[in-house]
């Protein structure tokens, strides 16, 4: 693999140096026509993008229906498809989950809505097999929303973004960087798109080549990719903090529309001769050997073959990460997973919008046919990502061979993804095809002493492992003749149990809602001065939306802001939600420590007197890099209602993080001076004078004022980075109820 920094020209099917950067030559890349058509600023630079189509699940939903009928919702003014694949086990709460589904059924049918049951589909599946169209854009609020191996420019973010859609508004950017992800070779067999993805996240997440750009695949590699295989990369580009992805399309893609009976949404898409991409990625997929994503990240990632000859180096090394994340809060041990030199493991899963496809389950099912997974500890469950693939395994022999080898075959359902699904056993090691493999990402609770670990894999060497009954075997040691059974979808199974309005809004429908489902509470717009206390300080490198809301059993109270706000930060800083309340509630403990920051700051700057004190007051945290992972706008809301006001950050680790801020109305400050050394700690307070004043007059930072306990003052300086117009009416208004209600 190569990395091209500088700019590079496509022209005859191979790239070569720029040189210097060419205007003229950007335009001619599939990103930038597909962007313009649906930019409707008239500003090629500053996009105001209205999409064709968007797309939620079931613990969005809600939180974005809500706030679009806070905002004044009368209809889905663009088709929206409400899926059902993430609370599909409605037990965690009693009631809860299948009262969310009931809410979604009927704001499907009173506004004019598609609604998707459960077990019918994950998300994104769904979405490729009945939204997706070449030229196409959709917004989707799960990160994974990428359809650019159909041709389709999809973006995942949080779910203010959607609601600023269904309101008729635009998703505003800048006009992205575009990366040429130029491909040419073929994968050998036994090597699966979880293999190249993996290797292509190595690669550019730590440096971040790719974030908030546009990954553009290309090159004479792609036409020896099947549709599904491409799909299967195309989804982990998320992993990279891109801001999207697209793919030249060929024959192939086009039988892929033709076997969905949409032969109507194909066209070609591919780059003129001489597209300008701002940077370049060379892979020879040849090349590419079945890897391993150790824990706690898709970009910790190995050939199979380098962790079986370096057990204990790279066992060592994962063992670090966890310390990282963990501290000595728990004994994280892998080592113990060492049996006769071989790296044993507990569970494999092969599930969700990367690992449920149909080719992905049946290379599995060809490698595991005749053999036996063991009645040990090891487990193999797989579930296909959508009601028809399941049928057409079903009818083709793939499930026979898969189950008479031991493994458990489910429906299609995201919770092995994200920790609301088989969670193996304390200290189990679980190798799985989906997406994510952060800490507790599989469900196990820190808090509660419980650490198990994933590690993500190609379906293929999955198969592998479970035929050598759980011991790390690459597909590529199997001879296996792979069969290539061909796909055939069944639309009727969508037919029978999907509600499509058609765009037919019922306004006569009464929404139904479960006794969990709870309106926003009010929001107060910005104050002139701002007084912030830090309430939880993070130097990890990064942290994840998983660390600043939790998934798996936190999912069932999605739509209760309130109750899912108790659950913030609960696995990396227990003591914020206390802290955080007693800024927000007024304790008697907080009037006296801004009493005593009132006569600290008049002290070090008389002209302030008076101004703490009447200032606006909430919380913030300070993280190094925040937001990495999911676009769940929960991980910024949650903070909100329980009185956050900002977050300090040296830089956000994607887009769509600090776009949930500002829906919040919360200030995404820039501390530009690195985590050492702050001039502010855990428990201490800070003023920002003017802080609405730089907002509304677009001043590039402001001063702010660190008030330690000792009565210390620390003046410095804070930063918001670009905001668009819209942007800063929103913060102003205190979030983005309050801007759309007016």
């Amino acid at each position: 693999m190569k990395l091209h920094n500088s700019g590079v020209i496509y022209e005859n099917g191979a790239l070569r140096d720029a040189g210097a950067p060419s205007a003229d030559g950007a335009k001619k890349t599939i990103a930038y026509s597909i962007l313009q058509k649906h930019n409707t600023s008239g500003d090629e630079s500053k996009l105001k993008i209205k999409f064709d189509k968007i797309t939620s699940h079931d613990i969005t939903y809600v939180g974005i229906i809500q706030t679009a009928r806070a905002s004044g919702l009368e209809k889905f003014p663009i088709p929206y498809v409400l899926t059902n694949c993430h609370n599909s086990l409605c037990a965690v709460g009693g009631t809860i989950n299948d009262d969310d589904h009931m809410f979604g059924l009927t704001c499907a049918q009173k506004y004019g809505g598609v609604y998707v049951p459960p077990h019918q589909a994950v998300i994104h599946q769904y979405a490729r097999e009945m939204l997706a169209e070449c030229g196409a854009m959709i917004l989707g609020s799960d990160s994974h929303t990428r359809y650019g191996a159909l041709g389709t420019m999809a973006i995942g973010e949080g779910g203010g973004e959607l609601a600023k859609q269904l309101l008729g508004k635009t998703y505003d950017v800048n006009y992205p960087g575009v990366v040429a992800i130029y491909l040419t070779g073929a994968p050998v067999p036994g090597v699966g798109p979880q293999d190249v993805a993996l290797a292509i996240i190595k690669e550019v997440f730590a440096s971040g080549f790719v974030k908030n750009k546009v990954m553009e695949f290309i090159g004479p590699g792609i036409a020896n990719l099947s549709a599904d295989f491409r799909i299967g990369v195309d989804v982990m580009t998320t992993e990279t903090t891109c801001l999207s992805s697209i793919w030249e399309t060929d024959g192939k893609v086009e039988e892929w529309y033709a076997i969905h009976g949409r032969v109507g949404a194909y066209k070609e898409l591919k780059p003129a001769a001489g597209a300008y991409y701002d940077a370049a990625i060379e892979i020879d997929l040849s090349e590419i050997r079945p890897m391993i994503a150790m824990p706690f990240h898709p970009s910790c990632a190995y050939t199979i073959e380098d962790v079986n000859k370096n057990l204990d180096d790279v066992l060592t090394d994962a063992e670090k990460r966890a310390k990282v994340s963990f501290g000595d809060k728990v004994d994280f041990n892998l080592h113990n997973k060492i049996i006769d030199g071989k790296l044993y493991v507990d569970q494999g899963i092969i599930a969700g919008c990367a690992g449920g496809g149909f080719e992905n389950i049946c290379a599995a099912a060809d490698i595991l046919k005749g053999k036996d997974s063991g009645n040990g500890k090891f487990v193999l469950s797989v579930y296909p990502a959508s009601m028809p693939v399941y049928m057409e395994l079903m009818k083709n022999g793939a499930f026979g061979a898969l189950i008479d080898a031991g493994a458990v075959v489910k429906t299609a359902f995201c919770g092995p993804c994200f920790g609301a699904g088989d969670t193996p056993a304390n200290g189990a090691f679980s190798i799985r095809h989906s997406t994510r493999n952060f800490p507790n990402r599989e469900g196990s609770k820190i808090q509660n002493g419980q650490l198990s670990s994933v590690a993500l894999m190609d379906a293929r060497s999955i198969a592998a492992t479970a035929a050598n009954k759980g011991f790390l075997t690459a597909a590529t040691e199997f001879d296996t003749e792979f069969s290539g059974k061909k796909y055939f979808f069944d639309k009727a199974i969508y037919e029978k149990r999907v509600y499509d309005s058609k765009g037919v809004a019922h306004p006569e429908v009464e929404i139904q809602f479960g006794p969990n489902i709870k309106d926003w509470p009010s929001m107060k717009p910005l104050s002139d001065d701002l007084l912030i206390k830090i309430v939880s300080e993070i130097h990890d490198p990064v942290t994840t939306t998983d660390e600043l809301i939790p998934s798996g059993e936190t999912s069932s109270f999605r739509s209760n802001p309130l109750g899912l706000a108790e659950f913030t930060l609960s696995r990396r800083d227990p003591a914020y939600v206390g802290r955080a309340k007693a800024v927000r509630d007024g304790a008697e403990e907080v009037k006296a420590e801004v009493a005593a920051t009132e006569a600290a700051l008049a002290k070090a700057k008389p002209e302030f007197k008076g101004r703490a004190a009447a200032a606006g007051l909430g919380s913030s945290i300070f993280a190094v890099k925040p937001g990495d992972g999911s676009a769940r706008e929960q991980a910024a809301s949650c903070q909100k209602v329980l009185g956050g006001w900002a977050n300090i950050a040296n830089e956000y680790a994607t887009k769509r993080y600090r776009s949930n801020l500002i829906n919040w109305g919360m200030l995404p400050f820039l501390y530009k001076d690195g985590d050492k050394n702050l001039p502010f700690a855990n428990g201490d307070y800070v003023f920002i004078p003017d802080v609405k004043k730089m907002v509304q007059d677009k001043l590039p930072s402001c001063k702010a004022y660190a008030v330690k306990a000792d009565g210390t003052v620390n003046e410095f300086e804070l930063s918001t980075g670009d905001l668009t117009d819209d942007e800063r009416k929103i913060i102003l208004a205190g979030c983005l109820i309050n801007f759309y209600r007016g």
